[in-house]
């Protein structure tokens, strides 16, 4: 990928990448990311690549299946950084977050061993730490990791009474659905210790390269349907009238690659319609389908 970025930042980073994957343990390297996004936008990523590469922490903020997660992956790759993950949900823990204690036996002996969680991980390691929406986590829980999330770079740990202190590369991105059910606002606090990149739904030509990029269907004219019913399937998202899901450009990926075998709204009735839980809506994404696909 051709990034415009200033030029001492574009050395470091790759001088940097090449000699982090050149000595990372082979357990590691398979955590690094793969180049799989496709941006709407080269600034959104140049802009994501220059607020890590100065030790920011970035917010990816956008509808679900725009990509976030595609994002965080193509930053891994080009920093050549492992990504912890943490999958946040309303049971989200410091143990989950940290990691826990356990019984183990060494030697014979009973021993009471910790098992480190992501956040240590990547601290120790000085990795990047990714966590998926955020803002679903409790909010009582998230505020054990403010102090990871400043120039402190910095957490005790309860469960081992140490203070744990990020080796240097350590980075935390983190990703976000506002409005989606089950989410709540992050605190001032919390979102002040981020830089905030916008991650739209990619549409369009750049939607038709992905495509022909990254799934099964090579035909050109069922793509540009494709295309046309990502693009319906948006507006009637932004309008209201369907949920953020129907419109995951996840989704259609996986109705491209069915295409290949099925006829193509049967394809997208088991990839997109029929992951909603309203009739009404699963109606609608039938319908609009049925005006593209004969």
């Amino acid at each position: 990928m051709n990034l415009e970025i200033p030029i001492e930042i574009k050395e470091k980073l790759q001088q940097e990448a090449a000699k982090r994957i050149e000595n990372l343990p082979d357990v590691y390297k398979d955590l690094i990311g793969k180049p799989g996004y496709t941006a709407p936008d080269a600034s959104l990523v140049e802009d994501a690549v220059i607020a890590l590469a100065l030790g920011k922490n970035v917010l990816l903020k956008g509808p679900t299946g725009s990509g976030k997660t595609k994002l965080a992956e193509l930053l891994s790759s080009l920093f050549g950084q492992p990504l912890h993950q943490v999958n946040a949900s309303v049971d989200l823990d410091a143990e989950a977050l940290l990691g826990h204690k356990t019984l183990s036996y060494q030697g014979g002996k009973q021993e009471i061993e910790f098992i480190p969680g992501p956040v240590t991980k990547a601290a120790n390691h000085g990795h990047f730490l990714y966590i998926d929406e955020i803002n679903i986590a409790k909010p009582e829980t998230l505020p054990i990791l403010n102090g990871m999330l400043d120039y402190r770079r910095t957490i005790a740990n309860p469960f081992t009474g140490e203070v744990i202190k990020a080796n240097p590369g350590f980075n935390v991105i983190a990703a976000i659905n506002e409005g989606y059910i089950g989410t709540v606002p992050l605190n001032e606090a919390l979102k002040n210790r981020f830089v905030v990149i916008e991650v739209p739904y990619i549409q369009g030509g750049t939607l038709k390269e992905m495509l022909k990029s990254q799934s099964m269907q090579k035909d050109d004219a069922i793509l540009d349907q494709f295309v046309q019913l990502s693009s319906d399937l948006i507006g009637q998202a932004k309008a209201g009238h369907l949920s953020e899901d129907a419109a995951s450009i996840r989704a259609l990926l996986d109705a491209a690659d069915l295409s290949v075998y099925l006829p193509a709204k049967r394809a997208i009735q088991r990839a997109i319609a029929d992951k909603l839980e309203d009739a009404r809506e699963r109606a609608l994404v039938s319908n609009v389908a049925a005006t593209l696909f004969m």
